[in-house]
């Protein structure tokens, strides 16, 4: 502005230039906020009007839209309403359980710490106020005094500021790790983990939710309410002590106050009014970040398969592509920023300020004390003039906190909405409640509003057997692979289960483990107890080698199970895998076990937590496609010898001599269970017996083939020798 005044008194070429700079800004200004808002006020009022005339039609234009053309009707983005304050008392609900918890004496702690820093500004302001006043009068020993006394406060001063921070830190730890408890617990129950990223599509990030939006969500709240808190209580506490200076200076103590409300109140409106919607904007940003931290946790996942197919140039891509989309939001974050902050630090700084110069006048200015001192009143007034300016100064800065508090509202509702959701998800899917893409025909199975209804039962098998009463073996996506499965496995009947790839195999046992929903019919299974899942890459957790074999029992639980280390290497030695502790170091060996073993030396060390855990039922799956037939037919066997029932899928046919039944599907939705009687195996004998004659007439069919070729060379010589001589004769 002062910049401007000069260009303005150097002539006429100054105030062209100031003209044109005003006219500038201002037009900077409709350009950036004032033009959009107003197109979004159209378009907001078109799609309204929309709105009430398809009411008014009975609905009549919607449903003569075909059905392939409806678009899903989207989510409200996130916003201070309603729902944001509901989710956010069920989110502080978690963080203090209580009166007498440990967040809420931080928190309580954290306001007495904030209203003492509120009685110190009032009590600098004032001591400042001496200080100018005495200054004025020259009084040097008295100014000498104050200014000791003011070094004093600026110690306790100091300290509570840092005191502030710290506390805001320690409560915002402590949010993070009630809610991070809390989600932990919801995650890893119930393999809520699994169906989440498998059974419903809600969370595209489950990792990134836990880690990032919690910690976002419980700064953003510790921050907010020291943000709000203190700038309350200053602007209470400030305002009545304004007053009182305002009334021992005998002068008008109502006009300032009322100047200060209108001005405060108009400010508010318009940044209401034109204020972007950050919270929708921070979500979406905090969203692609999550996808770019997928897509690297990808490449990392699979980095070995990337490197052999030499696919580095497409995950760069996918990189590249991902990055840009944090970018693009990121910039139209900061843009949106720019003319608001620029709004919003005009009417602050410099429409605050102005107001203050007048809320300061009016009482010098209608004062009765001191009319008629002359000079002697000056150094009162100084004093006056110098507290009240501190205090409007320590009052616009709280207000002005609470008005930029409304963005960090909005902002806090999109990380409130991420967080509500997820716990939301989590209860969700732990109570077996889905939410996918929305089925557009699905004949099996019943459907509402565009979701598969999951109508099976599920029941504790009290005889130990396994029953399956007319079960659909249903994909996530909804296909529908077998549309009725009915069988009856009782424990000592070992199953051998075989069929093309995608033809149901490891879908039942996913559906017999719990982890795919039923969606009719009656499941009758043993306890989860007593049921143990072997897959065809297994697991290599995180610590000991002793670790590995107990999995997921820790050393205390093996110990209470009266196991000790001599018996783990009995269980190593019928997989053949004694030879791994020597070679290894010991039982208490860390190290990274995915790496260090082999494919097939991972797979027994899975196949040795069934000899460890000694189940009644174990549903193998191909676990053993890396580990030789002479070694896997002594796990079997041992496997038999402790009474496991087994449900083995698997494509080598050498391992049908140790299952008792036969489970075949054909890949178009039909199967066979039979058992594998005297009469199967005679029926495969003659089989074999068919094919092995076949393959003994091969060389004499060779033979043939061999003299049909020359005959028919020679038939062929023949005819073209005929030819020859017809167009000779000719």
């Amino acid at each position: 502005m002062g910049a401007l005044s000069k260009y303005a008194n150097a002539g006429s070429t100054g105030l062209a230039a100031a003209r044109a700079l005003y006219a500038t800004a201002i037009l900077a200004y409709l350009g950036g906020i004032a033009y959009p808002r107003w197109r979004n006020f159209r378009k907001a009022e078109k799609k309204k009007k929309e709105a009430e005339r398809m009411l008014r039609m009975g609905g009549k234009e919607v449903a003569s839209v075909k059905d392939d053309k409806v678009k899903a009707i989207k989510k409200p983005g996130p916003a201070v309403n309603r729902t944001f304050f509901e989710q956010l008392k069920k989110l502080l609900k978690i963080m203090i359980p209580g009166i007498w918890c440990y967040e809420s004496g931080l928190l309580s702690l954290h306001t007495m710490v904030l209203v003492m820093r509120t009685f110190l500004s009032i009590y600098v302001a004032k001591l400042e106020g001496k200080m100018v006043k005495h200054i004025v009068r020259r009084d040097v020993t008295t100014f000498g005094w104050l200014l000791t006394t003011w070094f004093g406060v600026a110690i306790p001063a100091t300290f509570v500021n840092s005191l502030i921070r710290f506390l805001e830190s320690k409560l915002a730890l402590a949010f993070r790790s009630k809610l991070v408890g809390e989600a932990y617990k919801r995650y890893l129950s119930n393999q809520t983990y699994y169906r989440v990223s498998n059974l419903d599509g809600r969370l595209d990030n489950p990792d990134h939710c836990l880690t990032d939006d919690i910690t976002s969500f419980t700064s953003a709240c510790a921050h907010l309410y020291s943000h709000i808190s203190k700038p309350l209580l200053d602007s209470a506490l400030i305002t009545a002590s304004l007053f009182q200076l305002a009334r021992a200076e005998q002068s008008n103590t109502t006009a300032g106050p009322i100047l200060a409300g209108v001005v405060v109140w108009g400010t508010g409106r318009i940044l209401r009014m034109v204020s972007p919607k950050f919270g929708v904007m921070v979500a979406e940003e905090a969203s692609r970040k999550g996808y770019l931290r997928y897509i690297h946790s990808r490449i990392i996942t699979n980095a070995e398969e990337i490197a052999f197919y030499d696919g580095h140039k497409v995950e760069l891509s996918n990189l590249e592509r991902a990055y840009s989309a944090v970018v693009d939001q990121s910039n139209l974050i900061y843009q949106k920023k720019l003319w608001y902050i620029m709004l919003e630090q005009f009417l602050m700084k410099y429409g605050w300020a102005g107001t203050g110069m007048v809320m300061i006048s009016i009482p010098i200015l209608t004062s009765k004390k001191n009319a008629n001192l002359g000079e002697s009143g000056i150094g009162d007034r100084t004093e006056y003039y110098t507290t009240a300016k501190n205090l409007l100064t320590s009052g616009a800065d709280a207000m002005e906190r609470l008005m930029t508090a409304y963005k960090e509202v909005v902002e806090l509702a999109g990380y409130t909405q991420r967080v509500a959701t997820m716990l939301e998800v989590f209860t969700d899917c732990s109570n077996s409640r889905y939410e996918r893409g929305v089925v557009s025909q699905c004949t099996e199975l019943e459907l509402v509003n565009g979701v598969p209804r999951v109508a099976g039962v599920v029941l504790d098998s009290p005889g130990g057997d396994l029953v399956l009463e007319r079960v659909p073996i249903v994909t996530p996506n909804c296909d529908v692979v077998v549309s009725s499965l009915s069988l009856q496995v009782q424990p000592g009947q070992h199953v051998l289960i075989s069929g093309p790839n995608g033809c149901g195999k490891s879908s039942l046992f996913r559906i017999l483990s719990g982890l795919w929903p039923v969606y009719s019919g009656v499941l009758r299974r043993p306890q989860a107890s007593n049921m143990v899942f072997i897959p065809q890459r297994p697991l290599m957790t995180i610590g000991t080698l002793r670790d590995q074999v107990i999995y997921p029992d820790n050393k205390q639980e093996m110990q209470t199970k009266g196991w000790t280390d001599e018996d783990l290497e009995g269980v190593l030695d019928t997989v053949n895998l004694n030879h791994i502790v020597t070679r290894e170091g010991g039982w208490d060996t860390a190290a990274d076990w995915k790496d260090i073993l082999s494919g097939g030396e991972k797979q027994r060390m899975g196949l040795a937590r069934l000899f460890y855990h000694r189940p009644k039922w174990a549903m193998l799956d191909e676990c053993t496609s890396a580990v030789s037939i002479d070694v896997e037919g002594k796990i079997y066997q041992s496997a038999k010898d402790l009474g496991v029932t087994l449900l083995t899928i698997t494509h080598r046919p050498t391992l049908a001599k140790f299952h008792t039944h036969l489970l075949q599907f054909d890949g178009q939705g039909g199967w066979t269970f039979n058992s594998f009687s005297s009469e199967v195996f005679s029926t495969l004998g003659e089989e074999r017996s068919k094919l092995e004659e076949q393959l003994t007439q091969v060389p004499r069919l060779e033979e043939r083939l061999r003299e049909i070729q020359a005959m028919m060379g020679q038939e062929k010589e023949r005819e073209e020798a005929d030819l020859t001589d017809t167009l000779n004769s000719d």
